[in-house]
């Protein structure tokens, strides 16, 4: 049975339309760190993970995300793991009245609020230069940016959505849902197929996006590590 391109979805984006802002090898990329900490092999071979190993920095943690068992190299320590749903939308329910003249491009501009909104909310891995990788598209209210979401992995037909997020004071008013219709409307007007990744236990997103017309494509797992040995404060 064939391999479906975004069950390696970290490799396949580093390896193809986003290999200009990878940094590693033949068999292991990751994003260069002022973007994220995504990293990815292209399969489980001692030369792979040899170069995994390499790139692992000496304290932040990598994140591995992919369908398959990860498979990890024996000269680092996990931090964490978890398990994670990819779901992927082929048709999505119309944009809520009243929303597209509150939706803005973020620019350059936004890129301090956009961390900080980010950092207070925790919608996944999200660095200065994470904005650079898609369009990002917000919502303000008095000037202050309240809601956003975006584009990150890229690939051959496939974008997807992600740094969904809401500041709990501007919760409650649909924010998150407009902007993830907006932005995989966008996606699927140039002809590509919005997915995106979730924790397994965020119940409440899931929902949220199935209620867009997402559907579960696969589970995925996820790992944070850190080089053997190394001291985190």
């Amino acid at each position: 049975m064939s391999k479906h391109i975004l069950d390696r979805a970290v490799w396949n984006a580093l390896s193809t339309r986003q290999a200009h802002v990878a940094t590693g090898g033949e068999f292991a990329r990751r994003f260069f760190p002022d973007i994220g900490p995504l990293a990815a092999t292209c399969d489980d071979s001692p030369q792979s993970l040899k170069e995994l190993t390499e790139l692992v920095p000496p304290t932040d943690p990598l994140i591995l995300l992919q369908a398959e068992e990860i498979v990890l190299p024996p000269q680092v320590d996990v931090v964490m793991t978890a398990q994670g749903v990819q779901m992927i939308a082929q048709k999505l329910v119309s944009m809520p009245d009243g929303f597209s003249s509150r939706i803005e491009r973020l620019t350059e501009k936004d890129i301090t609020a956009m961390v900080e909104l980010a950092l207070l909310t925790k919608p996944g891995p999200f660095a200065t230069r994470t904005p650079t990788l898609g369009e990002f598209w917000g919502i303000k209210e008095k000037g202050q940016l309240v809601a956003m979401a975006g584009e990150r992995m890229k690939h051959v037909g496939y974008t997807e959505v992600s740094g969904v997020c809401t500041r709990p004071s501007a919760r409650g008013h649909g924010y998150a849902r407009a902007l993830s219709i907006h932005v995989a409307s966008r996606i699927i007007d140039r002809g590509e197929t919005p997915y995106l990744h979730a924790y397994a236990t965020n119940t409440a997103a899931i929902q949220l996006y199935e209620s867009l017309g997402f559907q579960l494509r696969c589970p995925v797992h996820v790992a944070a590590i850190t080089r053997q040995g190394s001291s985190r404060h």
